[in-house]
C-alpha cells in the first residue's frame, strides 16, 4: 500500500456526534409552548399580584431560555458538523448552551426568592379565580411539553444502557436536561395552584409567597445540577470515567507486555470518547495491534496510541 493509500485508508471522519431531527423539531415546538405560556403567567402574575403565579411565570421562563438554547445548539451543531475548525466535532456546542442557560437561571432564581419575600413581608391582594385559571393552563402546557420530550429522553436512555459497555452519563444532555426542567416547572405550578385555592378558601394568603420561595428553590438546584454537569464535560473532566479503567483492564490483559505512561480520555459526543495514550514495552508491534484490541469499546471513536521502548522512559 503505497502512502497516499494508506493516508486515505487512515482518514476518517472528525464528526462524532449527530443530531436528532425529531428531537430538535420536537423541542422547537415545546420552546414556542412554552415562550407563549410564560408571557401569560408573568404578566398574570403581575396584574392579579400572584407571586406564586409569577414565579410559575419566572421558571417558564428559564425553561423556555434552556429549551430555546437547546434548539440552537441543534443547528449549530448540524450546520457546522463538517466543519474542520473544530476539531473533535461541534457536540459541546449543545453543551455550551446548557452552562450558559444555567448561568441565567442563578439570576432568575436570585429575582424570584427577593420578590416572593418582599410579598411575604409586604401581602398585597391577589385576584385568585383569574389567577387559577393561568396556572392550570400553565400545568397543561407543561404536561404537553413533557409528553413532546419523554419519548425522546426515554429512547436515548434505552439505546445507551442497552449496550455491551454503558456508561450512566451517555445520554443526551441537553434532551435529558430539558425533560427533567419541564417536569420541575409542572411541579412548581402545582405548588402555585395549591397556594391559590389555599389564599382562595382559607384565607392562607401567606401560602402564595411561600410557594413562591418554593419555586426559587427548584430553579436553584436545576440550576445548580446543570451547571456541574456541563461545566465537567466542557472542561474534559472525565479521568474518573467507568471507560479509563475498562481501558486498563484491556491491556492488562494484553499478550504484550505494556505498560500506561500517559493516558487522556475526554468525550466528544454523548456516546463517544476520544482516547490519546503513551505506551511501554520492550517488545515489537505496532499502535494499530492496541488500537485492535481497544475497538471492543465502541465508545472509543478516536484513539491515538504511542509506543515507546521501555529502556528509553527515565
Amino acid at each position: 500500500m503505497d502512502g497516499q493509500s494508506m493516508a486515505e485508508h487512515r482518514r476518517h471522519s472528525h464528526v462524532f456526534h449527530k443530531v436528532n431531527p425529531l428531537a430538535e423539531r420536537y423541542t422547537a415546538w415545546a420552546t414556542l409552548l412554552t415562550l407563549v405560556m410564560m408571557i401569560a403567567e408573568i404578566i398574570g402574575g403581575w396584574s392579579f399580584n400572584s407571586m406564586a403565579l409569577l414565579a410559575d411565570g419566572w421558571h417558564m421562563s428559564s425553561h423556555a431560555l434552556a429549551l430555546g438554547l437547546s434548539v440552537l445548539a441543534y443547528r449549530i451543531a448540524r450546520q457546522y458538523a463538517a466543519d474542520n475548525r473544530f476539531t473533535f466535532g461541534t457536540w459541546k456546542v449543545e453543551i455550551l448552551g446548557g452552562y450558559t442557560s444555567a448561568v441565567f437561571l442563578i439570576g432568575v432564581a436570585g429575582l424570584m426568592f427577593y420578590q416572593s419575600v418582599d410579598h411575604l413581608i409586604s401581602p398585597a391582594s391577589i385576584h385568585y379565580d383569574q389567577a387559577i385559571i393561568i396556572s392550570a393552563i400553565g400545568l397543561i402546557v407543561n404536561l404537553i411539553c413533557a409528553w413532546l420530550l419523554k419519548d425522546h429522553a426515554a429512547h436515548d436512555h434505552h439505546s445507551v444502557h442497552g449496550g455491551p459497555h454503558p456508561h450512566e452519563h451517555h445520554s443526551d444532555l441537553n434532551q435529558r436536561s430539558a425533560y427533567i426542567h419541564v417536569i420541575a416547572d409542572a411541579m412548581t405550578s402545582v405548588l402555585a395552584i395549591i397556594a391559590l385555592l389555599g389564599g382562595k378558601l382559607w384565607g392562607a394568603s401567606w401560602l402564595d409567597p411561600l410557594m413562591g420561595i418554593i419555586g426559587s428553590l427548584l430553579v436553584a438546584i436545576w440550576a445548580v445540577g446543570l451547571l456541574r454537569e456541563t461545566s465537567r464535560i466542557l472542561l474534559d473532566a472525565e479521568m474518573d470515567s467507568d471507560l479509563v479503567q475498562e481501558i486498563h483492564d484491556v491491556l492488562k490483559e494484553s499478550p504484550v507486555k505494556t505498560e500506561i505512561a500517559d493516558l487522556h480520555v475526554w468525550r466528544v459526543s454523548k456516546e463517544k470518547y476520544a482516547c490519546i495514550i503513551s505506551l511501554m514495552t520492550d517488545e515489537k508491534t505496532v499502535p494499530d495491534y492496541f488500537r485492535k484490541q481497544l475497538s471492543v469499546h465502541e465508545e472509543l471513536a478516536h484513539v491515538t496510541v504511542e509506543i515507546n521502548p521501555m529502556q528509553s522512559v527515565v
